[in-house]
């Protein structure tokens, strides 16, 4: 129950991250603002760096750059954290932020499709909610017109990258430390996007200055708190029960972009994020299965 508790308010804080993300874009730019977050998310997790250093001290001394696991697993994660961090935050332009947690969502049922590509087996279970969910998709963002939001379009492409960036994790994760590969990820991730955005951006510390309040929820709870909560709760929760509970987040993108931002979708698109919550959770059910036999 505790780490249930525990991935309920990392699923609560990521949801309301969607709402901090689409405010932000108010005064700068995408790549601006990910820079800053993720250089937040950085430094956040420096203190539980040093703490699982005097943990380890005698296996896990320092990040060692001349491991080239931790190397390569920091830039390949980065670099897809970066791609997919950039298409959902340039989405949020043209998007709600609930909608865009929805869609974003999407990769909970990606990742068993997309692990196919290395030879990961995927369960009939996924494949059905994969379809739901498409069908939920389709009612979310394509209207009656056959009308669609590009912003829509651009989140849905930065699911696909989200996925690549957790198998990327699940590969390297078990070859080096989590915090460091995490830690390595986000300055991956924070350096791209600050060369970004000096190309592409105008740079301005008034704007970055009135995006504080964005900024701080962004770095320091999505990136920081909720990671360190995630991975204090999967240490004893179920993982069908962990997947499940943080797709919720889609849930509270929704419920925060309501009750902060004003949006509203109508009761066409809100059948559509039903069918895709349903189909998150139909995706996830094979696990109980694996570990409980819940089906026999």
């Amino acid at each position: 129950m505790k780490s249930n508790l525990l991935l309920l308010l990392t699923a609560v804080i990521w949801g309301f991250a969607f709402v901090a993300q689409r405010a932000g874009m108010e005064y700068i730019g995408p790549f601006t603002f990910n820079t800053a977050r993720f250089t937040l998310g950085s430094l956040s997790l420096i203190p539980l760096l040093l703490i699982n250093k005097r943990k380890n001290f005698r296996k896990q001394k320092s990040i060692d750059l001349s491991n080239t696991n931790i190397l390569f697993g920091g830039i390949a994660a980065g670099t897809t954290l970066f791609l997919g961090a950039t298409f959902q935050q340039s989405g949020l332009v043209y998007t709600e932020a609930g909608k865009a947690g929805f869609i974003t969502g999407f990769y909970v049922i990606l990742v068993p499709i997309l692990g196919l590509l290395i030879g990961q087996k995927t369960s009939l279970l996924t494949w059905l909610g994969a379809l739901v969910a498409l069908i939920g998709l389709y009612f979310l963002s394509v209207n009656e017109s056959f009308d669609y939001n590009i912003g829509d379009i651009l989140v849905l492409i930065g699911a696909f990258f989200w996925a690549f960036q957790i198998l990327v994790i699940g590969f390297y994760s078990t070859k080096v430390d989590a915090f460091q590969l995490a830690f390595l990820q986000f300055v991956v991730c924070a350096l791209l996007s600050a060369v970004a955005a000096f190309i592409s951006e105008p740079i301005v510390l008034r704007e970055i200055m009135n995006a504080i309040l964005p900024i701080l929820y962004a770095g320091i709870f999505s990136v920081g708190i909720a990671f360190t909560l995630q991975v204090v709760a999967q240490r004893e929760a179920h993982p069908a029960n962990a997947a499940i509970i943080m797709s919720l987040e889609a849930v509270f993108a929704l419920i925060g972009g309501w009750m902060i931002l004003n949006e509203s979708i109508p009761l066409r698109g809100l059948f559509g994020c039903l069918l895709m919550l349903v189909g998150m959770i139909l995706s996830q059910l094979y696990l109980f299965k694996r570990k409980n036999n819940f089906f026999r």
